[in-house]
């Protein structure tokens, strides 16, 4: 499996067109779309995080073809990604992967309360 951060991608794609584009070259497991937004909450950077099933060639195929390619308003930056933080913790001991979790989920809470206390 190879992780790999995709980014400058308009704040309009959508994980299903993630997928369709990356699935040509292997097999896609996951897609994490992330948009960063200012304090107004406009958007201003939208990157990915995609999990693919590839094979060292195609993997080269699919960065010769799609990095610093323009799609739908972008320009693809595509490198190879570190593995998921809550993967990498998950592993070391089941302690850690607890408080992991709990500090992701936590964080997540918080997220969600600025967002409603903005919105």
């Amino acid at each position: 499996m190879q992780r790999l951060y995709v980014g400058g991608l308009s704040h309009s794609v959508t994980q299903k067109d993630l997928t369709d584009r990356f699935g040509k070259f292997g097999n896609v497991e996951d897609v994490e779309l992330r948009t960063r937004r200012d304090d107004e909450g406009v958007p201003y950077k939208t990157f990915a995080y995609i999990n693919l099933t590839i094979s060292n060639t195609d993997l080269r195929k699919c960065m010769t073809v799609l990095n610093k390619s323009k799609w739908k308003g972008g320009t693809l930056q595509i490198e190879p990604a570190k593995e998921s933080f809550l993967k990498r913790t998950c592993q070391k001991t089941p302690r850690t992967s607890r408080m992991a979790l709990h500090l992701h989920s936590t964080r997540r809470r918080r997220r969600q309360r600025r967002c409603a206390v903005r919105g």
